[in-house]
């Protein structure tokens, strides 16, 4: 949940980054991974936990694919965990931390009872000018799924209480890029911070249970419908690796139609002298980026983490 106003996005670090390619696919079909080193996802050579992190890139698209056709097909609505909630205003100064805890925990509770009454479907528009109308669930449905989606950590804050809701819009950033959706906008006792909740049917979006996978996590990602140069951003070593403690990485893509799993790969620092003594490293991590060339323009295609196999927000720059 992010606390600016009503609109959600990811937040990038420029760091170092290396290039990879990859090769040509056909519609429909995954592309294999390839860079001027890689080996094909088939080939026994390749190493054992790279090949099981191109198995379970697989298996992702796999699910995407299936989720995308549960929800309509193209063009398929999905905010990432954590992105369907929103606020209206800041926090005033008496109320401290204790209405953004509260918010993160989905410790709000309503009184009187909200309404039940399902809106009609409603329009969800993309930044390019697409729209899909969706069906709506009710603000009562939603606080629901607003307090399912907490982390249940309220600790000694105080819930919140709803007093009414009204239906409104939010920007938010999907899996295809910003677009303008239709939101339940909350009012608190208390406090002028209004919070806001997706208003789209679940049966209607594009979701993914998470599978834990051993790739590495990947935040959020950055490129153009027409091109073919991807950035994305995740955690990891602070420093470059040429420096004791440090990192750099590089990234590949696996491919299909409907979305693009990246895997970032890790190359640490290693001590030209053999014999020296062992450097403590502590565990500080920092936001850094790779780039990664796909086999075919971004389109519309989501872009998929590989450590759990869900959509990251993507932002578009055209």
């Amino acid at each position: 949940m992010r606390s600016a106003k009503t609109e959600v996005g990811g937040l990038f670090v420029t760091l170092a980054l290396t290039l990879a390619a990859c090769a040509g696919t056909q519609p429909g079909t995954t592309t294999q991974p390839s860079r001027s080193s890689a080996t094909p996802i088939s080939t026994p050579s390749t190493s054992g936990a790279l090949d099981q992190e191109h198995l379970e890139a697989q298996a992702a698209l796999d699910r995407w694919a299936s989720a995308v056709s549960k929800a309509g097909g193209p063009p398929w609505f999905s905010v990432a965990p954590g992105y369907a909630t929103g606020q209206v205003g800041d926090w005033e100064v008496a109320m401290g931390s204790d209405g953004k805890v509260a918010v993160q925990a989905g410790a709000l509770n309503a009184d009187p009872e909200l309404s039940d009454s399902v809106p009609a479907p409603a329009e969800v528009r993309w930044a390019d000018g697409v729209a899909r109308t969706l069906p709506l669930v009710s603000a009562r449905d939603a606080l629901a799924e607003l307090r399912a989606d907490g982390n249940g950590q309220c600790g000694d804050c105080h819930p919140l209480i709803v007093s009414g809701a009204r239906l409104s819009t939010a920007k938010v950033t999907t899996s295809r890029g910003q677009a303008t959706v239709p939101a339940w906008e909350f009012t608190l006792e208390g406090t002028s911070v209004r919070v806001t909740y997706l208003a789209v049917s679940p049966a209607a979006t594009a979701k993914v249970a998470p599978h834990e996978g051993v790739g590495r996590q990947i935040d959020s990602a950055t490129g153009t419908r027409s091109g073919r140069v991807l950035t994305v951003t995740f955690t990891g070593s602070p420093g470059p690796g040429s420096r004791p403690c440090g990192a750099d990485y590089d990234a590949e893509a696996v491919e299909s139609s409907l979305g693009v799993v990246v895997i970032v790969r890790e190359h640490r620092y290693v001590d030209p002298d053999p014999s020296a003594s062992p450097i403590i490293c502590t565990s500080e991590g920092a936001f850094r980026m790779a780039n990664v060339e796909l086999a075919q323009p971004l389109g519309d295609r989501a872009v998929l983490d590989p450590k759990e196999g869900l959509p990251v927000p993507v932002t578009l720059t055209n």
